[in-house]
């Protein structure tokens, strides 16, 4: 017997109430357990959080296949009027959320409202192509038919966010899944639960129907996803997250050829070359890899410049890094916010001892900051083997590490020597030189004298070991779309008669 949440299932976070529980066919439930939620800025409890087993997986599963028939056949302009009425109280709401975001995330508030931004963009991007999912038509090749391509919403689907943007991955994912018809499953991370549940809540106070969102807290993902996954009526996956979990979600699509889009881990190589503007590169290579405290699978991963430009380079690049303030996500002139969890923050320290070991040298920092939180200081190095095992992995952490090429094909190739292929970045005065550098990168997504490239409008995804399919822009709900072919037979003699 499931039990609906009573009134004191919020959590009360700097004045905002935040529902604590699953949500299953339009109903808030309460669970038998909960789990903790932790301000990662103080190490405090800010929630405790309803935990969903196997069990209330395939209970959401129920609704969204019982709503999917229902909301696929809802009008294009009556489903578009619903995404802009949401859209419109999540505006009203933007500042709630963002505080909530910063409260469980740690991220400063500035980054936290940048991303609210960004987040509502997509959401409003879905919301105007909903009216225009046009379809083809075309004669036969031999006459005698009319070939029609219509597409159709592929049905029921799971939803993985991470917890580094914790709005902008749900907005993105579940926009576009909503928006091409489909219902959702959303499976939020165990550490920014509260963020999607505001979101959640919003969209359920728009009217969006019953069962057709449907949300999941848990600190058990993988019994989650096992049993989700295995059942016939889910046709669609969509993670973001590690390329190690993402390959063990292909896995489990597998057996019942469940359609599957994957934004996994990055490496991002940010090359700057012999004519590059040195003062712009600095200032976009801190923003690229120290945004959410280094947290992010498109950040600046290996900042390789020319030999000829490395010491000016670095030069400019330890002053602005050194000027960055670690502090509370709330405290005004903050930089960079704690990391995730304790556990995180020890990873980092095990990076730090990783390229000590690697023979490279100690520019700035390398210490955790002491007192309450997760803090750990902005930290570059100086690296001269691009053969050792570290340069090969995601740092995902506030710690940038710079490598010198003696040419552009030699940072070309370093570039390009990994198994990722996510987000990659050059810096160049020559567009000529931009756009051939660029075409040589291995990756699915290049900035060009620029470290943010994040678009409502654009296709956001990686190749390689980086990903499967794409989010953003119209590629992001062809993503839930199966197109669907009508070969339609026209007797042309018998009508003209």
């Amino acid at each position: 017997m499931t039990a609906v949440a009573p009134p004191a299932s919020h959590a009360r976070t700097r004045a905002h109430d935040v529902r604590t529980g699953l949500f299953i066919g339009g109903r808030w439930e309460s669970t038998d357990t909960t789990f903790a939620v932790l301000d990662p800025a103080t190490g405090a409890e800010i929630a405790e959080v309803a935990n969903g087993g196997a069990a209330d997986a395939v209970r959401a599963l129920d609704a969204a296949a019982a709503a999917q028939d229902a909301w696929r056949h809802v009008p294009p302009r009556t489903r578009a009027d619903l995404f802009h009425r949401a859209h419109r109280m999540l505006v009203e709401r933007a500042e709630d959320i963002a505080e909530v975001m910063t409260l469980e995330s740690g991220k400063p508030l500035s980054e936290a409202r940048a991303e609210v931004e960004l987040s509502l963009g997509f959401f409003l991007w879905y919301a105007e192509q909903i009216a225009h999912l046009h379809g083809t038509y075309a004669e036969g090749s031999r006459g005698g038919y009319r070939i029609i391509t219509t597409h159709q919403p592929v049905g029921p689907s799971l939803l993985i966010t991470p917890w580094n943007f914790p709005l902008l991955m749900i907005a993105r994912k579940a926009g576009a899944a909503l928006a091409a018809g489909c219902t959702v499953i959303v499976k939020s991370a165990k550490e920014t639960p509260l963020t999607c549940a505001l979101f959640v809540e919003i969209l359920q106070e728009a009217g969006f129907p019953d069962g057709v969102v449907n949300l999941v807290h848990t600190t058990n993902s993988p019994a989650i996803s096992s049993a989700v996954m295995s059942d016939p009526r889910l046709r669609k996956v969509s993670f973001t997250g590690s390329t190690a979990v993402g390959s063990a979600l292909l896995a489990q699509s597998a057996p019942g050829v469940v359609n599957a889009s994957m934004e996994l881990g990055g490496d991002g190589p940010f090359l700057v070359l012999d004519d590059a503007d040195l003062d712009l590169a600095a200032e976009q290579a801190v923003i690229c890899k120290f945004r959410n405290a280094g947290q992010a699978c498109v950040a600046a991963n290996r900042i390789i410049v020319h030999e000829s430009v490395a010491d000016a380079f670095t030069e400019r690049f330890l002053a602005a890094t050194a000027r960055l303030t670690v502090g509370n996500g709330f405290d005004a002139g903050t930089d960079i916010g704690p990391i995730i969890s304790a556990a995180q923050r020890e990873l980092v320290g095990h990076l730090v001892e990783e390229l000590r070991g690697a023979d490279a040298e100690l520019l700035l920092g390398g210490e955790p900051v002491p007192g309450d939180g997760y803090f750990f200081e902005p930290t570059v190095f100086r690296v001269d083997d691009t053969t050792a095992d570290v340069t090969r992995k995601e740092l995902f952490a506030p710690i940038a590490t710079i490598y010198r090429a003696s040419s552009t094909e030699d940072a070309l190739r370093f570039a390009n020597d990994t198994r990722y292929g996510l987000a990659s970045y050059v810096f160049t005065k020559d567009v000529s030189r931009a756009i051939a550098v660029a075409e040589r990168l291995e990756f699915g997504m290049v900035g060009i004298n620029r470290g943010i490239m994040a678009d409502p409008a654009a296709s956001f995804g990686g190749v390689k070991s980086s990903g499967l399919g794409r989010e953003g822009g119209h590629d992001g709900i062809r993503e839930f779309l199966e197109p669907q072919y009508l070969a339609l037979t026209v007797d042309e003699a018998a009508a003209l008669r």
